[in-house]
């Protein structure tokens, strides 16, 4: 293994920049040259590629975002467009590649690896954490705590004026966003995809904590629910209470990555280089119990995710 490539596709999340910065010092360390690929799979189709060196990624380790940018590329949805990435990658003498991204990304790198038989291995960097072979993805905490003081600061003012507020967060058709910072942030309420939403009892209950002289109510919305009009104009429908909306959209994809996130991402991109540096291909790299795993791409792409159900019941429980 003498030539690597990394990549980051789909879209950004913090972490991504700390685990460029991990693999590319890993590697120079064991003597790997490491070229970067701007812009995902759209840039190694174009043949973006440059060298790169540890002063390349010095002071990045803190930034959000991925200073290799991201884009989409639909022709690496073709044949055509994979036989023109292995092209390049052949051209360059690049003997394995390093993906960090989500399924979409996870399944690019699968592509490349079945069809033209380039040595991938992924590393999961998206902040919805709807990928069910790894506890936890690169993004997932640092999205959470953004949300958690969002909520914090909206309390405050909804507090003050005595009202309602419905924020959505990220997440796509994973709910984990909420649940997860929901419980942080103390939510009365949280509406995720995974369980059936009775919009009956949510206005039950917000008639009863009314009727008790409660005044303020914090409801966290997953994208993959509703949008938090439509969720608002229901509750309009059925109890006279003034209710907000906040949407924080890609306020949750940016931002200084946590300590965890930071660590996640070192762990990881270690990992990746270890196991081109051994010819373990076509992996996908993850962790589960605290302890950095890896698995064929296929077999990580079809375990299915199960939603944390006990995590969510606590949640109700205290919000009581």
């Amino acid at each position: 293994m003498k030539r690597i490539a990394v990549l980051t596709s789909g879209g950004d999340a913090p972490g991504m920049n700390a685990c460029i910065r991990s693999v590319v010092r890993y590697a120079i360390y064991n003597g790997i040259t490491v070229y970067g690929v701007e812009r995902g799979y759209n840039g190694l189709v174009n043949n973006e590629l440059r060298v790169m060196d540890r002063r390349s990624v010095a002071g990045i380790v803190q930034r959000g975002g991925t200073i290799l940018k991201t884009a989409r590329c639909p022709e690496f949805n073709t044949i055509e467009g994979q036989r023109e990435a292995s092209r390049v990658i052949s051209e360059n003498g690049i003997d394995g590649l390093v993906v960090i991204g989500g399924d979409g990304s996870m399944k690019g790198a699968r592509d490349l690896a079945i069809n033209f038989g380039v040595p991938t291995v992924t590393i999961p960097g998206t902040i919805d954490n709807d990928l069910g072979y790894t506890d936890y993805t690169l993004g997932f905490d640092t999205a959470v705590n953004t949300v958690v003081n969002a909520i914090n600061n909206i309390r405050d003012t909804m507090t003050s004026h005595e009202r309602v507020s419905i924020i959505e967060v990220m997440g796509r058709h994973c709910g984990d966003i909420a649940l997860y910072a929901g419980l942080a942030g103390g939510a009365e309420t949280i509406l995720v995809p995974e369980v059936p939403v009775d919009m009956d009892r949510l206005c039950e209950s917000l008639k009863q904590g009314k009727a008790k002289g409660k005044t303020s109510d914090i409801i966290v919305l997953a994208e993959g629910v509703a949008k938090a009009d439509v969720v608002k104009a229901q509750i309009k429908e059925k109890v006279d209470i003034s209710v907000w909306t906040t949407v924080l959209g890609h306020l949750q994809r940016g931002g200084a990555p946590t300590m965890q996130d930071r660590v996640l991402a070192a762990r990881m991109g270690v990992r990746a280089v270890e196991l081109l540096i051994k010819g373990q291909f076509n992996r996908s790299v993850g962790i589960k119990d605290n302890k950095i795993i890896d698995m064929d791409i296929i077999e990580a792409l079809s375990v299915k995710r199960e939603f944390n159900n006990e995590l969510y019941n606590i949640a109700n429980v205290l919000s009581l």
